[in-house]
């Protein structure tokens, strides 16, 4: 499992992208808000321990790229979930979910299932992706055991797009494959606000062995492009959660 020390923070330097449309809370609400969070039991949260910082793009769209928070729990040794913001202050908005598999767990997905994941190879070996917050040794062990995993994202509120509110289609996400391919605006202004700099990242990390993406994975490099559309049929839930006879 992760160390302890993936705990530490790193952040409260991203405003979000939106302000939601909305009267203050009342004082009543502040009030309750405040009670529940000293009585309820927040146990699922609290495995929310490890923060990572990277970029996603639309999958058919790689100039519609932005900036993702990943607030991550690990569940084993080949699973983690994470909720991902468009910041790291308290007005950040939840953008979406990511899975996050071995390279073992992703070999065993179906044809289709594997072209809606992507590889994190790039994004590790790149230095794009970063766990602010935590010693350089601590950093480096967890880019060992993320180069090899793929991911499923899936984002639904689109603030890159200045929604204030969570309209349309949920969107699948894909992640960064080659240099080139990322905004070096978007990385320079991320490293400004984390006094980090992308290309020392890249230079520790060079020890770390690249893994051949499994195939199947990408699948948006080869024009096989998975997107979710606003449907009036019935999807395959209704299908398949039926109760038995």
């Amino acid at each position: 499992m992760l160390p302890a020390i993936l705990s530490s923070c790193g952040g409260s330097n991203t405003s979000s992208n939106v302000a939601a449309p909305g009267d203050e809370k009342t004082p009543k609400e502040k009030t309750l808000n405040a009670g529940a969070d000293v009585m309820q039991d927040k146990t699922p949260l609290k495995g929310f321990s490890a923060y990572l910082d990277g970029f996603h793009f639309y999958n058919g769209n790689i100039n519609a790229q932005m900036e993702a928070h990943h607030y991550v729990n690990q569940l084993n040794e080949d699973v983690y979930q994470a909720i991902i913001f468009d910041g790291n202050e308290k007005d950040a908005k939840i953008m979406g979910i990511e899975y996050i598999i071995s390279e073992k767990l992703f070999k065993g997905l179906s044809t289709e299932e594997k072209k809606l994941w992507h590889s994190h190879a790039h994004e590790v070996s790149s230095g794009s992706l970063i766990a602010p917050g935590i010693p350089q040794v601590a950093e480096h062990e967890l880019m060992e055991k993320l180069i090899s995993t793929y991911g499923k994202t899936i984002h639904t509120w689109h603030t890159d797009q200045k929604r204030t509110l969570p309209l349309g289609s949920p969107m699948i996400m894909m992640g960064f494959t080659k240099d080139g391919q990322l905004h070096p605006e978007l990385l320079a202004d991320r490293d400004k606000r984390f006094k980090i700099s992308t290309k020392e990242k890249r230079e520790n990390r060079r020890d770390i062995p690249i893994p051949t993406p499994v195939p199947g994975a990408n699948a948006w490099e080869k024009g096989e492009i998975r997107q979710f559309t606003i449907s009036s049929k019935p999807d395959s839930a209704t299908q398949k959660h039926q109760h038995e006879p």
